[in-house]
């Protein structure tokens, strides 16, 4: 690694963020307005993913229940990926693949609503809990990248960053989720 390669994957970075927001500004505020609603008629947001995408659903979670930019009424958020006995217990029983479907059936009501998180779109745990919270009435969000994987026709909303290498699009991944807090406080966050 030399200086000139550190110079370009930001740039790779700064690009691919501008690329994205530029052509996903409106589906943006779409999801974030939807999460808004959902809260305000009493929802909640379910957020799911895997290594780095759950990091990015703890994220998520944190900001709305505690507070992102300014005091407000907490909002309900839950990361299933936070409980260890949860966890270990569905994936002895049940299998890996049913720790967050597991989840998504014991909390997720219509209307709530369901983010997915998988830089692949193609992780068989977070493909299984979108397809129930879809058959099940709750709004289904995903965040992929690469074109969505197996998740692109399973959600109501896809946020896909155009391009394959799992940093990348995790960075972008962040950047969402602090748009998408903004969103919500500015709209469900009333004080």
């Amino acid at each position: 690694m030399d200086e000139q390669r550190i110079r370009d994957i930001a740039a790779d970075s700064v690009a691919l963020k501008q690329r994205f927001f530029a052509e996903q500004a409106g589906q943006l505020l779409a999801v974030g307005r939807r999460i808004a609603a959902s809260l305000k008629a009493g929802g909640k947001v379910l957020a799911f993913g895997n290594g780095g995408s759950a990091a990015d659903a703890q994220h998520l979670a944190g900001e709305l229940v505690g507070r992102f930019k300014r005091d407000r009424a907490a909002l309900s958020a839950l990361a299933l990926t936070t409980d260890p006995s949860v966890i270990t217990a569905i994936g002895n029983d049940m299998g890996y693949e049913a720790i967050f479907r597991r989840q998504v059936e014991a909390h997720g009501r219509p209307g709530d609503v369901a983010v997915g998180i998988s830089t692949s779109g193609r992780s068989p745990n977070v493909v299984e809990a979108l397809r129930l919270a879809r058959s099940n009435g709750l709004v289904t969000v995903g965040l992929t990248g690469g074109g969505g994987g197996r998740l692109a026709g399973l959600v109501d909303h896809l946020l896909d960053v155009p391009h394959t290498d799992t940093a990348r699009i995790q960075e972008v991944h962040g950047m969402i989720v602090h748009i998408l807090c903004e969103i919500v406080e500015e709209e469900a966050g009333r004080p």
